[in-house]
């Protein structure tokens, strides 16, 4: 009998007589482990090329995994691309731009998860999986109250348990400075979407992430006899970067960090809806600050990497590691300082690609340059799992490329900024941005292979027209695609 008519049957009897749910044994599927990290940009990590920023435990992955160096999310920060990458549907289907769940939008569509759920899967997430403050809805005092107290823009149908991990962010123990709008030293340190570095005191439990990883291997343990769908979401390296003081010693003295390269009149070939809304103009950040900037979230990543390797670890020691399918990605990129640019919003390739790797037992090791979309996880994942993909799911499955990294399911990634309304097409030769549905705020257009730090906007360039036109139906046409759905 074909293996998969045997797992649907086994599928039925988990969903008609739920108190039999079957153990790993009888269900063939992989476990998938989703670790997700908060505003990580990929230049940060040691496997994509960092020279700085160690990152031990992330390597271990990409050593054993397939590495994606084209991966980009559907929007450039946290609500709208958690939304869209465990809905299945890009932003402009469902219209969920903000910092709220795509529930009241997809009725009673499955999301990632659920659709795991409903095939017998326990769920779980722990801490951050779809939107949630930060540090609003992760500070003690506010979600210390109990676990559902602060729940974000969380889908609790989505999970068959779900986990908050308290911490003190920015006012945890320690040396702390505010780095933006601060250029006299004499404003405190203070909260929400603020450049600020703690050296905190205390270990890895004191804070968020510390407290996730903890429960994370706690769940593992428990739950390793069955199939399980656990989502482990990280906040740090989001702002504010607040981490032991043992992570920050190689990042010290912060003077020898590095900038990137700062260009003459970089701006001034970039429509004013592409300059980013936080900038070391506006955000008074000098050189001194933004080399402690760059420091400071480098320590952060250094903190996340060893919570990872926590939950790693606790897989193996369940003898899992051979049946779990683990990914790990961030919800969208960030900017340390490339053309005066910090965090996110942006459609630069910095802010909109993601770290993503994706290891699968028994599959080799590779790098994969085809371009790929977070929102292609739903898919894949089902796919790889031998469930069925659900017809309303917007991404494709990329399976085939951890197989084969030449196999090519897309000629152009797509992403979406509604807070400048920009639009990204993402070609390997060209990078296209425009503003405005009708390009009335401005357009850029970068030739990846000569200026693959997108320095030169060629949109008014005369001998690139016919690339512009060509660009501008393409996006037109993709625009129509995405609103062309069931909803």
């Amino acid at each position: 009998m074909n293996i998969h008519r045997v797992l649907r049957r086994v599928t039925l009897i988990a969903i008609l007589f739920p108190l039999a749910r079957p153990s790993f044994a009888a269900n063939s599927n992989y476990n998938v482990l989703f670790i997700i990290s908060d505003d990580l940009t990929y230049t940060a990590l040691s496997c994509y090329g960092s020279k700085v920023c160690k990152t031990p435990n992330i390597d271990r992955l990409a050593a054993r995994g397939v590495r994606f160096t084209h991966a980009f999310c559907q929007a450039p920060y946290c609500g709208p691309s958690r939304a869209s990458f465990l809905s299945g549907y890009y932003p402009h289907a469902t219209e969920v731009f903000g910092y709220k769940s795509p529930r009241p939008q997809i009725g009673d569509r499955a999301t990632w998860p659920q659709h795991f759920q409903n095939h017998g899967y326990y769920s779980a997430r722990v801490s951050k999986i779809y939107h949630m403050g930060v540090p609003g809805g992760v500070e003690l005092g506010k979600a210390e109250v109990g676990s559902d107290y602060y729940n974000g823009a969380d889908d609790p149908r989505s999970w068959t348990q779900r986990f908050n991990t308290p911490g003190p962010e920015w006012k945890a123990k320690g040396d702390g400075e505010t780095l933006e709008g601060n250029p006299d030293g004499t404003r405190p340190v203070v909260g929400g979407n603020t450049f600020v570095v703690v050296e905190a005191d205390g270990n890895d439990d004191v804070h968020a992430d510390g407290k996730a990883a903890r429960k994370a291997v706690e769940l593992i343990e428990q739950h390793k006899d069955e199939p399980f769908w656990l989502g482990v979401g990280f906040v740090r390296p989001h702002v504010p970067f607040v981490a032991p003081r043992s992570y920050y010693p190689p990042y010290k003295p912060y003077e020898k960090m590095v900038l990137p390269e700062k260009v003459e009149g970089d701006w001034d070939d970039i429509p004013a809806a592409g300059i980013n809304y936080k900038t070391s103009v506006n955000m008074q950040m000098d050189i001194r600050r933004q080399k402690k900037a760059v420091g400071g979230y480098y320590a952060s990543v250094a903190y996340m990497d060893a919570q990872v390797g926590k939950v790693l670890d606790a897989l193996e020691k369940a003898d899992l590691a051979e049946k779990t399918i683990i990914i790990f990605t961030s919800d969208h990129g960030y900017h340390l300082g490339e053309h005066d640019f910090w965090a996110k919003v942006s459609l630069r390739d910095e802010s909109a690609g993601v770290p993503l790797i994706i290891c699968v037992p028994g599959k080799e090791p590779a790098v994969c340059h085809s371009l790929v979309e977070l929102i292609d996880l739903y898919p894949t994942l089902t796919s790889l799992c031998g469930l069925e993909i659900p017809a309303h799911v917007q991404g494709q499955d990329i399976s085939k490329m951890l197989d084969d990294p030449t196999h090519e399911v897309r000629d152009a990634a797509f992403c979406v900024s509604p807070m400048s309304k920009g639009f990204l097409l993402r070609e390997h030769e060209f990078v296209y941005i425009q503003y405005g549905e009708d390009a009335s705020d401005g357009i850029e257009l970068f030739d990846m292979e000569n200026d693959p730090k997108q320095y030169t906007n060629l949109a008014s360039s005369p001998a690139h027209q016919e690339i512009v036109a060509d660009f501008k139906a393409k996006l037109s046409a993709k625009l129509q695609e995405v609103r062309d759905n069931d909803l």
